[in-house]
């Protein structure tokens, strides 16, 4: 190929948004260009939502074993992680995946693969090593990395991130994990059930900050009834090495320090901006460094998008791949698109479950509502006390004029799952009484929507 290639469409970075995109606007005929340094996939296929999912299925197991008595089973013999095995799982799972995926794209006539690190040499020129590919559109999916934090002495202390905890071949004594968010209560959770003295450390005044202070306690209580540490307002402000392990101190009321033999950062992402020369070509950055972008992904350099985790929250797969098929028909079919108003649902992958959707009970009061709440326990109903998962709650958070659904909450067993019914009723604009009315199959998880549905206009 020889340098000034000309490309309809140039994709830089082949994750989760980038792919699909370069997918579906080459099968419509555009011709395009696919850069990646790395492994196609992203974060989610490689270092992110596959690969934890697949270990944290070993961890459930593991924790199911050890119930066993609790359901007449009898199992002999100490319920030990096998990390080798726990990791080969993982790998064979993730590399069937990104097979299929490279297939796929050495199938498309019209997308060019070229691996390598890309920067803007203009703003419609992407320089790959020797290469200077141009292309009237360019798009920017180059992801995210997990944050290093400011913290005294870490530089000198071998600490491990979310994508070191994946490739593991031993279980840690003790862990700290610092960071209270959907990564680090993932994983916390995961090494507890692996075996290993786990503690969190939250800035913050509890974990899950972005969920409703009902989810959270719940999530806590768990994490506690499992023997996880859980130390929050508790900034970490040092680490340093003992002749036992790492010192973690935290600021706190009353100051904590642990040690222990391994600490792992779950501290936030941080983008993928530096280096790309993205000052030189006019594509304008926030605070944080994420890619400013307006509702239809257009970045300040014409002719220039960003979608997916390097333009900033939501950043999650499904949001991601829902930015792909946005953006590809505003380019290959020229519609008119906007992110103005989409429902973006999310999990936790703890055990309870997290399933969210819309706003929360304080979102809603804080946007001005007249807000209607229905909840039901879990521990009220008869399918979770059959499966001995009886944790969490099903919450619905109303417009009390209208009665329509604003906002979901389902902490508890296939919470993540249940929750996609409440998804598809706020799109729609379903009402509580819609809701209650709809027949649900009993026993089932999902039932539980049925009386919380119910019980928004019950007196409190």
């Amino acid at each position: 190929m020889s340098n000034g290639y000309k490309y309809d469409l140039l994709v830089l970075g082949g994750g989760m948004a980038g792919l699909p995109v370069a997918m579906k606007c080459a099968y419509s005929g555009m011709k395009t260009a696919l850069v990646e340094e790395d492994l196609l996939g992203g974060t989610c296929l490689n270092r992110g939502c596959i690969p934890t999912k697949t270990m944290l299925r070993s961890a459930e197991v593991a924790n199911l074993a050890r119930r066993s008595e609790e359901f007449g089973i009898d199992i002999d013999g100490a319920i030990e992680a096998d990390m080798d095995a726990i990791v080969q799982r993982k790998d064979d799972i993730v590399e069937s995946i990104r097979e299929g995926a490279c297939e796929n794209v050495e199938s498309n006539e019209n997308i060019d693969f070229i691996e390598g690190h890309g920067v803007f040499a203009s703003a419609h020129e992407i320089q790959v090593d020797n290469q200077t590919l141009s292309a009237d559109t360019i798009v920017i999916n180059t992801g995210a990395r997990p944050t290093k934090p400011q913290i005294d002495g870490l530089d000198d202390i071998d600490v491990q991130d979310s994508t070191d905890l994946l490739e593991r071949d031993s279980v840690p004594d003790s862990l700290a994990v610092i960071g209270g968010g959907y990564v680090g209560c993932e994983y916390a959770q995961m090494y507890s059930r692996f075996g290993a003295d786990v503690t969190v450390f939250q800035r913050g005044d509890r974990l899950l900050p972005d969920e409703d202070p009902d989810v959270s306690e719940v999530i806590e209580s768990a994490f506690e009834d499992e023997g996880i540490s859980v130390q929050t307002d508790a900034p970490v402000t040092a680490l340093s090495k003992t002749d036992s392990g790492i010192r973690v101190d935290a600021d706190a009321d009353d100051p904590v320090s642990v040690t222990v033999s391994d600490v792992a950062l779950a501290a936030g992402r941080t983008p993928n901006t530096d280096g790309l020369r993205l000052e030189d070509v006019g594509v304008s950055l926030d605070e944080r460094g994420f890619v400013e972008t307006d509702d239809s992904f257009s970045t300040t350099a014409d002719g220039v998008y960003a979608i997916g985790d390097v333009s900033g929250p939501p950043m999650f797969t499904h949001s991601a791949r829902d930015d792909a098929d946005l953006l590809y028909r505003h380019l290959a079919k020229d519609e008119s698109i906007s992110t103005e108003g989409r429902t973006v649902p999310w999990a936790v992958f703890t055990d309870p479950q997290v399933g969210h959707a819309g706003l929360t009970e304080q979102e809603a009061r804080d946007e001005g509502y007249e807000v209607g709440i229905g909840r039901q326990d879990f521990a009220d109903q008869g399918k979770p006390k059959a499966l001995g998962e009886t944790e969490g709650f099903v919450k619905l958070v109303t417009d009390a004029e209208t009665d329509e659904l604003l906002g979901a909450h389902v902490v508890g067993e296939q919470g993540a799952e249940i929750v996609h019914e409440l998804v598809l009723a706020i799109e729609l604009g379903a009402t509580a009484e819609q809701i209650a009315e709809t027949m649900h199959i009993h026993p089932t998880l999902p039932e539980s929507i049925n009386s919380a549905a119910g019980g928004v206009h019950k007196p409190s």
